[in-house]
């Protein structure tokens, strides 16, 4: 598998892991100790994608959209980063002690995050269509989708929650979008040689 592909297998694995991490916060699916496991995956898995995303519109998203990348990669980082200590470090500690955190520096890193991802989202967002390398419709789906999805705290949680689902049929069409640029790739020797690749 090359570059565009495993990045885009990482991109349907964010898309399914941001719909999943919806429903159980809805009460749709249990809360088991898989689905918290696998909840700060999505923002890793989305870091892939963005990857290879970038990869297919810098040629022509410019110093905007190297910026964009920039600042949307520290983001899903840092939602990482997040998402594993809500996972797994605040459910052993007391409440009391979780309120003195967000309460402090740990708080103000969350916010700091949030402000970097939102920031990241829309400008590698407007990058990306400026390029016309990636659907229009999937990028502006991301977008929509992590505006919310980016403000966990300051929105309240069904508009979050939705705000995900949204984002994962972003990040599904332009995954779509990468799979295919992987096959455009294999596919160039072939015309230009008229030999067929071998598998």
């Amino acid at each position: 598998m090359g570059v565009y592909r495993v990045t885009a297998a990482a991109g349907f694995v964010c898309a399914v892991l941001l719909v999943v991490n919806s429903a159980r916060r809805a009460g749709l699916l249990p809360e088991t100790a898989f689905t918290h496991a696998i909840a700060p995956f999505g923002a890793l898995t989305g870091l892939l994608a963005i990857t290879g995303i970038y990869l297919i519109v810098r040629g022509t998203a410019g110093g905007l959209g190297l910026i964009g990348y920039v600042l949307n990669s520290a983001g899903l980082a840092g939602a990482f980063a997040i998402e594993y200590i809500l996972h797994f470090v605040f459910p052993y500690l007391g409440g009391g002690t979780v309120s003195e955190l967000l309460a402090g520096g740990t708080g103000r890193a969350f916010l700091v995050t949030s402000a970097v991802l939102l920031a990241g989202v829309l400008t590698f967002s407007v990058a990306a269509i400026r390029s016309g390398a990636m659907p229009a419709v999937g990028v502006v789906l991301y977008a929509v989708g992590m505006v919310p999805g980016s403000l966990r705290n300051v929105v309240p949680v069904p508009v979050y929650l939705a705000g995900l689902v949204v984002a994962a049929i972003g990040v599904a069409w332009m995954a779509a979008r990468l799979w295919r640029a992987e096959e455009e790739l294999v596919a160039r020797p072939s015309r230009m040689t008229g030999v067929r690749p071998t598998a």
